[in-house]
């Protein structure tokens, strides 16, 4: 930002290390998908001195896992990390997946950092900027987070840094687009025929000077006589935005007196309403060309992560209690304190097993000592969502990660963040703590998967490794939860969209070896009588020696919703005997769980034993429960049976301009809308009530409806009765499959 040496202080090959809280700077890179977070943090560690060459840092390296899928798509399904030098500073880069499937990998590096880097391309619309990192932005907003703007792909053909620049000011600054303005303006080359207009520089607004790069090293030359002036309008801006700022109250009175501001006094300004999240700089930032050491503005990145962004001493850490919940003091950023440390990333390697990426908030980790991990148990990330599971756990080799190789470290102090080596059963979210104090960290919050995928065992080997499979899979990945559904019997992956779905099956295939086939996914409909109506079961069987006899009369009648399964005894005389109305009983209900016309559990009936027969010596507890569920398919046999079907409560949280549409495709899935309310400037929250074989692919369809901005939640709500016609085509395809298996 100001006038400051620029040596290369990494060294490729070697690992970033710190030795104080200090000297560290966590920072995650967010953006929408395509933004160029990866070419950035390439870009960056290029400059830094941490590679040798431009070219891809493969995975970014919080593990050596690259997926298969990550390679076909050429898209970041996956929290990566990359530790740098420079000017002395640690800086661990959080490159995390734009794609908003992968929201938990992006909730996972905001937990890990201390500040954020929002990555957005001019090449991309508007919609598109505002729909995939508002909410993100609004969240680092409610806790504080410093944020700055990095605009990508100004070579693109028809692309505007300034029009850009207005756009963030109006997506991110909200009642104040001051406090979202540019530190240097790009210089652009010749355009080309076809719209093109390389970066071939930038001009610094408070020291007026230009950065070249356009012979390939970074030179400094004054502005040129056309450039003075929208150079001018634009620095004044700039200055009056930092004095807002400033905490010297007399600072505005000096500058509108006509005195001209230091620009060191206005650089340290900067870098103070930058560390308080109060300023947001945008800055522009290009790789750089063949042969290059440096990429446009990698430099001046470098600086105000460096000078602007906060070290963890000054980041609020997350509350902390005892396993039991009792409150205790917020652990301090202190090397030689008590350890607090979490896991918020887990993956595997093909060589090392289980690699763990820690965040050290308290105290110092080391490799060989024994820490105490406790967690929230499976798919229980959030208060409340599990059991708690715990363990000791020795600490196995400690390494800072660089693409496909981890580089060992001896430790890894407060304020840092380093890859653990086959720790354990530690799942993502996990606390890791002293043995003789062991503590939990409030966890972070992760949307709920809503899309289901349900599967199967391909063959029988598979179904042997499938339940270890799927475990790994789910303490690897907090926003997948795995479900067996007792009403349908089906295995169901609940995921977060269709790129999640896919990432799921060949981490499957590829990471444990098991394949396994999607199959449709099943709504638990359940049944229930239509109408009054009367059954008689007659189980009357000899063949030679002991036999079996049973008769039992009953009444079913329907029930309001909710009810369940009411059995009344109403036998006079002993017509049937004591001891086996129980069984009269357990054979209606056992029936009832199978149920009665489509498979479905039937509920919500009244049946009222009335009358039957037994045998002194042939009568059983097995005979007057085989009577109990003859007689129970007799009557449904003389009455229609209804289907009930599951509804949900949903509610759709979307921009206004999108509340028309949701509100039209809610309606046309039987939907119905009990009521709208604001949620915040520009935002609705629509809530209603549909039918759960509506929205299996809500998920899917929403975001397509809303361009990615809308957001939803679902609870099951109750059974309802399904519309006749829907129930017969319903039936109607469940024979067909039947005949067709």
């Amino acid at each position: 930002m100001g006038d400051k040496a620029h040596a290369h202080t990494g060294a490729a090959g070697r690992a970033a290390t710190a030795d104080r809280p200090s000297s560290l700077r966590n920072v995650v890179l967010v953006g929408h998908s395509g933004s160029g977070k990866t070419t950035l943090v390439e870009a960056l560690a290029l400059t830094a001195g941490a590679v040798n060459r431009a070219g891809r840092v493969e995975d970014g390296g919080t593990v050596s896992d690259y997926d298969e899928i990550e390679h076909r798509q050429q898209r970041s399904v996956q929290l990566s990390l990359v530790p740098v030098e420079w000017g002395g500073y640690k800086i661990n880069l959080l490159d995390t997946p734009g794609y908003a499937d992968f929201v938990g990998e992006l909730r996972a590096g905001l937990r890990a950092a201390d500040a954020a880097l929002f990555v957005v391309s001019a090449a991309q619309e508007a919609d598109a900027v505002a729909g995939t990192t508002r909410a993100v932005w609004e969240e680092c907003a409610a806790v504080g987070m410093p944020r700055a703007i990095v605009v990508t792909h100004l070579d693109t053909a028809r692309t505007s840094f300034d029009e850009m620049t207005r756009v963030c000011g109006e997506i991110f600054g909200g009642d104040d687009p001051d406090a979202v303005l540019p530190l240097y303006l790009p210089v652009l080359g010749p355009e080309s025929p076809d719209g093109h207009a390389p970066l071939t520089g930038l001009t610094g607004l408070l020291t007026q000077r230009v950065l070249d790069y356009s012979s390939g090293e970074r030179k400094e030359t004054p502005p040129a006589d056309d450039q003075h002036a929208p150079l001018q309008d634009a620095r004044n801006r700039l200055i009056e935005g930092i004095i807002a700022e400033s905490e010297d109250e007399t600072l505005m009175d000096r500058y509108l007196g006509g005195e001209d501001i230091d620009v060191t006094t206005l650089v340290d300004d900067l870098e103070r309403a930058v560390a308080r999240g109060t300023f947001h700089p945008v800055l522009t930032a290009a790789p750089a060309a063949d042969g290059a050491r440096q990429g446009i503005g990698t430099v001046e990145l470098l600086d105000l992560i460096t000078g602007g962004f906060p070290t963890p001493l000054e980041h609020p850490l997350p509350d902390v209690t005892t396993p039991q919940g009792a409150p205790r003091p917020a652990p301090s950023c202190d090397p030689a304190g008590p350890l607090v440390a979490e896991v918020v990333k887990t993956a595997s390697d093909p060589y090392v097993g289980r690699v763990s990426l820690v965040r050290v908030f308290s105290g110092t980790l080391r490799p060989d000592e024994t820490v105490h991990v406790l967690g929230h148990g499976p798919n229980g990330h959030g208060p409340g969502s599990g059991a708690l599971h715990e363990a000791e756990v020795r600490v196995g080799a400690l390494s800072a990660p660089f693409g496909k190789q981890q580089r060992a470290l001896t430790s890894c102090i407060a304020g840092d963040l380093a890859c653990v080596a086959k720790l354990g059963g530690a799942e993502t979210g996990d606390t890791l703590s002293a043995p003789d104090d062991p503590l939990l960290m409030e966890p972070w919050a992760m949307p709920d998967p809503l899309l289901p995928l349900a599967i199967e065992a391909h063959s029988k080997a598979d179904e042997d490794k499938l339940s270890q499979g799927l475990a790994r899979l789910v303490a690897e990945d907090p926003t997948m939860r795995l479900e067996q559904n007792l009403d349908t019997h089906q295995v169901v992956l609940w995921c977060l969209g269709e790129a999640h779905l896919d990432v799921a099956l060949d981490r499957l295939r590829t990471r444990y070896g098991v394949q396994v086939d999607a199959v449709p996914y099943r709504v638990a409909l359940r049944e229930t009588f239509a109408g009054q109506s009367t059954g008689r079961g007659r189980h009357v069987k000899q063949s030679g020696g002991h036999g079996q006899y049973a008769i039992c009369e009953i009444d079913v009648e329907p029930l309001p919703v909710g009810s369940g399964i009411e059995f009344v005894d109403k036998v006079v005389g002993g017509a049937v005997p004591r001891q086996f109305i129980p069984s009269v009983e357990k054979g209606i209900r056992a029936q009832a769980a199978r149920g009665v016309v489509a498979g479905h559990p039937l509920v919500d009936i009244r049946i009222t034993l009335r009358d039957g027969k037994a045998h002194s010596v042939d009568s059983s507890d097995a005979a007057f429960q085989a009577a109990g569920a003859l007689a129970l398919r007799e009557a449904a046999a003389d009455t229609r049976i209804q289907l009930l079907e599951p509804v949900s409560e949903v509610q759709v949280l979307v921009p206004d301009d999108y509340v028309g549409p949701v509100m039209s495709d809610l309606s046309g899935r039987r939907g119905r809308v009990v009521g709208t309310e604001q949620s915040g400037p520009g935002r609705t929250l629509v809530r209603a009530e549909v039918p759960e074989l509506e929205i299996d692919r809500y998920a899917i369809d929403l975001r397509s409806l809303s361009h990615g901005t809308g957001r939803f939640d679902r609870a099951y709500a109750r059974h309802e009765p399904m519309p006749p016609q829907l129930a017969e085509r319903l039936r109607e395809q469940q024979e067909s499959m039947a005949k067709g298996a």
